[in-house]
């Protein structure tokens, strides 16, 4: 026994105790990953005297590694929809101040004063571009940026649908006694310019024969018929009249008139009452960002006092070879090593990605129970220790003594 072999138990147990503090410490910090202390034993060896090879006894310990455990965290709800925690593999990919990447499972996400996603400590989150209605645009990972400065601009309406049943025991309007009002079978739908104003179109059904309508947008004594339409025996619209131009005025006489579609192609004639079942157009006024949510899969949505939603961006999950090889360089995040591997990018709920789920946040896998157990053994091995180093000092004391 010699005092080096006390000693470097003394300073493997002290490594044990930092590693262990260190995870108790986190045990609140989102997202945060136990680490754990290895050991490997330090054995000499000798050269025996025919050149062959000898072991010696044990001489001590060291550190073998530090290794981080990546299981799950507890998916725990926020309530704030800027909030996002991977339900499965995969980290969010960030991009640092000086322009390198970063990962992380932290999904503390806010909005800097340029409509940015980042961090708590200011690394943009990275992602993909989408259209309107989430699909992907592009296979480059980009900054996440939701607009939350001008309102969206207004869209004039290109399209109307209207579903609806005609009643079959209506008699036809020419010989009705007494005559049955245009307005009787009609209903309203506001268009919008190109500024967002709203145009009230009206659109009355007028029976012609025992399975015939003509639509009109105004009094059958004044305006000629936009369209007619006819039904088979089973009461189905026959024809091609799923885009029958329209003509909307606007208040505003420097727009002018302009040209939309009406799609009637769902009307029904059956025997039962006239009933509006849907109206469906596709324009909208400016609208106030009101809300913004992230699906599942990742996609950013955001939503508009004008009633709309609009795909922002997609958020973008990158996963490793060997996850115990990444490095962690604090704040919650780690960075790629030779060990890692390169990143393999992908998109939520694809391959061996996780789920994202907005409004909750993972908590960190440390077991404060286990850890607190471990540092009790941690120190036992620590006072062992320092009573060889004891022990080894009363041996040479007494050697000393000899007379």
């Amino acid at each position: 026994m010699s005092f080096q072999t006390g000693l470097s138990g003394l300073n493997a147990a002290a490594k044990n105790l930092d590693v262990i503090g260190n995870n108790i410490a986190n045990g609140n910090t989102v997202g945060a990953k136990a680490s754990r202390t290895e050991f490997s034993a330090i054995v000499a060896s000798a050269i025996g005297p025919s050149g062959g090879g000898g072991a010696g006894g044990g001489i001590g310990v060291e550190i073998a590694s530090i290794s981080q455990q990546f299981s799950q965290g507890t998916i725990n709800i926020t309530g704030n929809n800027l909030d996002v925690a991977v339900n499965g593999g995969g980290f969010y990919e960030l991009k640092l101040s000086d322009g390198s990447a970063a990962y992380t499972r932290d999904g503390q996400f806010k909005l800097d004063a340029s409509g940015k996603l980042v961090t708590n400590t200011g690394a943009n989150v990275m992602g993909y571009t989408t259209d309107f209605d989430g699909a992907a645009t592009s296979t480059t990972l980009t900054e996440m940026v939701i607009p939350t400065g001008a309102p969206i601009p207004a869209q004039q309406t290109t399209d109307i649908a209207v579903e609806f049943n005609l009643d079959a025991r209506a008699e036809v309007a020419a010989t009705a006694v007494p005559p049955t009002p245009y307005t009787t079978y009609g209903t309203s739908v506001n268009a919008f310019d190109s500024q967002g104003v709203p145009i009230p179109v009206q659109l009355y059904f007028v029976k012609t024969a025992t399975d015939a309508w003509d639509i009109y947008t105004d009094d059958p004594a004044t305006t000629a018929s936009l369209a007619s339409i006819t039904f088979d025996t089973a009461g189905k619209v026959q024809g091609a009249v799923d885009a029958l131009p329209i003509t909307i005025t606007s208040a505003n006489t420097n727009i002018g008139p302009f040209t939309a579609t009406l799609d009637v192609s769902k009307a029904t004639q059956y025997g039962t009452a006239f009933a509006i079942s849907n109206l469906t157009q596709d324009g909208y006024t400016a609208g106030n960002l009101t809300g913004v949510a992230i699906s599942k899969a990742g996609v950013i949505t955001t939503r508009y006092s004008n009633g709309q939603s609009q795909a922002r961006g997609q958020l973008a999950l990158a996963d490793f070879r060997n996850v115990q090889g990444l490095k962690p360089v604090g704040q919650g995040n780690w960075v790629e090593t030779i060990q890692s591997g390169q990143a393999v990018h992908g998109k939520a709920k694809e391959g061996n990605f996780g789920e994202i789920t907005s409004g909750a946040l993972e908590s960190s896998n440390i077991d404060l129970t286990s850890e607190l157990v471990a540092m009790m053994t941690a120190q036992r091995d620590y006072q062992s220790n320092a009573q060889t180093i004891k022990t080894q000092d009363q041996v040479l004391q007494t050697l000393v003594n000899l007379r």
